[in-house]
């Protein structure tokens, strides 16, 4: 009995980290005008890990439209139809830190762009 009980706080335990694990999700596009949908993201201050989507909603190939999202990593670009996530964990954000975001496609930086504000 004595040893049930010692595997159920071992276990209890190590799920801790887990249970209060809050990941938000984020969806963007980027379209053939060299447009994002959004101009700004929040992100809740209880949000442990941010998952970011990003769809190419455009009809002109990634060879000549492609675009990505930067917040401090470059994901891969997304083709046509396609997407691409990143995720991070939020332990790296300042609460009230003000970042930008951008497609460093070339040429597309100057339209392509936002802000996230971690609340």
């Amino acid at each position: 009995m004595k040893m049930n009980r010692w595997l159920l706080a071992l276990a209890l335990v190590a799920a801790a980290p887990f249970a209060s694990a809050k990941t938000c999700a984020v969806a963007i596009e980027g379209n053939d005008q060299m447009q994002y949908n959004l101009k700004e993201i929040k992100i809740a201050a209880d949000c442990t890990e941010v998952e970011v989507t990003l769809k190419h909603v455009g009809k002109l190939p990634a060879t000549a439209m492609g675009h990505n999202w930067v917040l401090t990593a470059t994901p891969d670009m997304a083709a046509v139809g396609e997407s691409t996530s990143v995720k991070f964990s939020t332990s790296i954000l300042k609460k009230g830190g003000d970042y930008s975001f951008f497609c460093s496609f070339p040429g597309h930086w100057a339209l392509m762009h936002g802000k996230l504000i971690f609340e």
